[in-house]
């Protein structure tokens, strides 16, 4: 990581990252907390969420803009629109102005698609291909630090002053992620003209996910363990509750603990994907998901934090693997449909997954789901880790023999050797 991080492009990419995630992390509990403030209801928080992941939908459409303009101007004009439109929350006064923070976390929604994909790309234009994992490990580090302090911060800000200073805070992130993009100097070529007409460009990504064998298969394996991943987003609460009998905000303990485990995860990534190549590594996050949701079968409170310190660095691990997959194994001019049309593939499941455990957590004992989540998860990294030939890790430098000299060169060496010795005597 250390040595991406000399690279002084990237270290500027960097800072604006570090902004506009700091940002972000501060923004998305906080609207949900709001919702529920100024209505009283679960359900309108909850939607919230809904709200900013319905977006996906419209990642095909997303990515085919993306990939129309150059990475550098569109990130930083993504970045200054996103602090745009969180400008209507400061309108939002009562109940009957919740509107707006569903309006508004929608257009969240499309604005993340939009800039991970144009960030993809960046980082691809910026950063060679060796480095590509630290690249990205070096950014899930530093996500998954922010997933430690940045929500309970968001909703602390707003018990103490409201959601006007969250606000303001949060445009001040993208803001200043967009003046320090523009402090880049990147040298890039326009995008290539179409050759499709725009029905058939908008499939491209998703096309070329389901040609490519690495990708289609990435994706597949990872998508079926996201079918049930999402379940433990309220099994935890049943963990807590039924097994532990604690109190439910003894969450925040446990999602801390994962969050440490994140961090470990976010440091080792690149030195995985070297080691196993993209596959491996995204084979080895899904699989360490397994054993974490079969402890949690059984209630015991060191067995629990150990688990989330494993579920912790399953999520970069599979982050870290599936981005530089896709960044190594996709044409410049594709990236942003291919990194979009990923988003959704992920994220769809994982939604589904999400909804699916909230019903079934009220009529299936949570230990028999935390069981087949671990079930389901082996075998998805199971098939992963069969696949990982089709990216296997890049090959140790062969170390240059010294040359060989021939007897006659090496007498002739001796006989130099001895007259120089008995001209220092």
């Amino acid at each position: 990581m250390r040595i991406v991080l000399r690279r002084p492009d990237f270290r500027l990419l960097f800072a604006a990252l570090l902004a506009s995630m700091a940002a972000e992390s501060i923004l998305l509990l906080a609207l949900a907390v709001w919702a529920k403030d100024l209505t009283g209801s679960d359900g309108m928080a909850g939607a919230v969420i809904f709200a900013i992941i319905a977006p996906m939908a419209l990642a095909p459409l997303v990515g085919w803009v993306v990939d129309r303009y150059r990475r550098r101007p569109f990130f930083l004009v993504a970045n200054l629109g996103t602090a745009v439109l969180l400008g209507p929350l400061f309108m939002v006064r009562d109940r009957a102005d919740v509107w707006i923070i569903y309006l508004v976390a929608a257009c969240y929604g499309l604005s993340y698609i939009a800039l991970s994909a144009a960030l993809s790309g960046l980082i691809r234009h910026l950063v060679p291909s060796e480095l590509l994992a630290d690249a990205n490990g070096v950014l899930q580090t530093v996500r998954q630090g922010l997933r430690l302090v940045g929500p309970l911060a968001g909703a602390g800000l707003y018990a103490a002053v409201g959601g006007w200073l969250l606000v303001t805070l949060a445009m001040a992130g993208f803001l200043a992620a967009a003046a320090v993009v523009g402090l880049l100097r990147v040298t890039e070529s326009g995008p290539p003209g179409a050759e499709l007409r725009w029905p058939a460009e908008l499939g491209a990504g998703l096309r070329h996910l389901a040609g490519e064998a690495a990708l289609r298969r990435a994706l597949f394996g990872y998508g079926l363990g996201s079918l049930v991943m999402g379940f433990t987003e309220s099994l935890i609460f049943a963990y807590v509750d039924l097994g532990l009998r604690r109190d439910a905000a003894f969450v925040g303990v446990l999602v801390t603990v994962q969050g440490i485990g994140g961090l470990v995860g976010g440091l080792v990534s690149a030195s995985v994907v070297r080691r196993a190549g993209e596959v491996g590594a995204l084979a080895a996050g899904v699989t360490c998901f397994g054993p974490a949701a079969l402890a949690l079968a059984y209630p015991r409170l060191w067995l629990g934090v150990v688990a989330l310190v494993l579920a912790g660095v399953s999520l970069p691990l599979t982050m870290v693997g599936l981005n530089t997959l896709i960044q190594r194994r996709t044409p410049p001019g594709l990236l942003g449909r291919v990194a979009a049309a990923s988003e959704a593939l992920v994220s769809g499941p994982q939604a589904l997954s999400i909804g699916t455990g909230a019903l079934l957590v009220g009529v299936v004992d949570y230990r028999l789901l935390f069981a087949l989540v671990g079930v389901v998860t082996i075998a998805a990294g199971g098939y992963l880790w069969r696949n990982r030939g089709l990216t296997p890790p890049p090959s140790a430098p062969t170390p240059v023999p010294a040359p060989r000299r021939s007897p006659e060169a090496a007498v002739d060496h001796e006989v130099v050797v001895a007259t120089r010795r008995s001209r220092g005597r």
